[in-house]
Formats: structure tokens, sequence, C-alpha cells
């Protein structure tokens, strides 16, 4: 699998998170932006590998002032991370915050499937409701859905769905120690591995699997469509 950071807000979720900022920065977007290399060639050489893992992670930007930068890079990275499905790898790409500018919006039209991060809270799904709109009215996205963080707190699954006229594609339980885990490289909770919030990842991820696959052959198993999951 590999990772993109693609957050235009400069976040660096993964240096400052699971790093706990005791990893040295060396390589990133704007490393790939920069280079004289080929895109698929530059994204060889500024992709890491996270210790332990099959995942590598191309880091994100480090200060928002840095966006502009990236303009440019969209379109050729959306066609390399294309390329990657010959190698059988998985690409997900973390687009942040939605509106800002330097977004990556040719990472999340061309994405087999893009999602959209929101708790169920009314807060958050009043803050969704006109992106999910605009989403689906100008079919800005090939394949549009709603990751749910926390289903039930307090509208089910189905009551997001309706709310934000998006299907809810997967969910991930509500569980701010588990997260901490790997948002804050926090030292895992006792029974971490059989906790709920951990096998709600893992179907997770196997769900949003299946439903790629589906929607491939749907498309008639078409290889040349990146095998990739956007979530903003």
């Amino acid at each position: 699998m590999l990772l993109v950071e693609a957050d235009p807000r400069g976040t660096q979720a993964l240096m400052t998170g699971w790093f706990q900022g005791a990893r040295p920065y060396d390589a990133g977007l704007v490393e790939l932006a920069l280079s004289t290399l080929a895109t698929m060639d530059a994204l060889r050489d500024v992709a890491r590998r996270i210790d332990g893992t099959d995942v590598r992670f191309v880091a994100g930007l480090r200060s928002h002032a840095q966006a502009p930068v990236l303009r440019g890079v969209w379109e050729p990275l959306a066609e390399a991370l294309a390329e990657l499905d010959a190698t059988g790898t998985d690409v997900l790409v973390d687009a942040g915050a939605l509106g800002y500018p330097g977004s990556p919006a040719p990472l999340l039209a061309s994405a087999d499937l893009t999602l959209l991060a929101v708790r169920s809270d009314l807060p958050a799904l009043g803050g969704a409701r006109a992106w999910a709109k605009e989403v689906g009215e100008d079919s800005l996205w090939r394949q549009a859905g709603v990751a749910v963080v926390g289903p039930g707190l307090p509208y089910t699954t189905r009551e997001v769905s309706e709310a934000l006229g998006l299907p809810v594609v997967t969910h991930v339980a509500w569980d701010p120690d588990g997260a901490s885990v790997y948002h804050q490289g926090a030292t895992s909770p006792r029974r971490f591995e059989a906790s709920a919030y951990l096998r709600s990842l893992r179907a997770a991820a196997s769900t949003i699997t299946a439903a790629v696959g589906r929607l491939r052959l749907a498309n008639g198993g078409d290889s040349s469509r990146p095998d990739l999951e956007a979530i903003a």
C-alpha cells in the first residue's frame, strides 16, 4: 500500500502523529513536484517505508504556504498512481479538509472511490451537507460515498446517508483512546488488538476493498483505472 498525504493545510499527520516528530523529514510532495525526474520515478524517489510494514508513504506539506507548488503535480501524479495497479499496489490518499487552496481535486476525481469522512453529530453533518450536495449534483468524483466515524452518536448510518444524499460505504467506531495510537503515536490501551475500534478499522478496510472491486467489475474490470481510494 502507498499512503499519500495530500492535505493542503500542511498538517503532516504521519510525521507529527505516528512518528511523534522523531523521524526526520527528508522528502515528500514538494520534492516530488520540484523533481526533474518523470513523475513515476520521482514518486519512487520520495516514497518512504513505514518500518515493519509493507506500507510506503509520501509525506505531505510542512506548511500551507507550500500548497501553490503542487498545482501542476496533481494531474501527472494521478496518472502515476494509476500505473501502480500493475504492481498490485493499493493507494490511499488523505486529502484533508475540502475547500482549501491547493486541494488535490484531480486525485479525488480520478479515484475509484472517494469518501467523505464525517462524524454522526449534527454540527459535522451540517458542515458536510453542502459539500455532499455539490459532489453529488456536479458528479465531481467518479464514485462518492461516506465513511462515518462514530455511527449512532447520535445518528445512524441510514440517517447520515439520507442527510447527505450519499451512500455510507463504511464506518469506524468512536474511540478517542484507540485513535490516539495512530493519530498521536500513543501507547496502545489494554486489549487494543481485540478492541471494537481496531475491529472496525479492519472491517472498514475489507469493505472499501470490496466496494472498489465491485466498482471495477461494473466498469468491465478496466485495469487502466487507478486502484485508488481517497478520503476527504
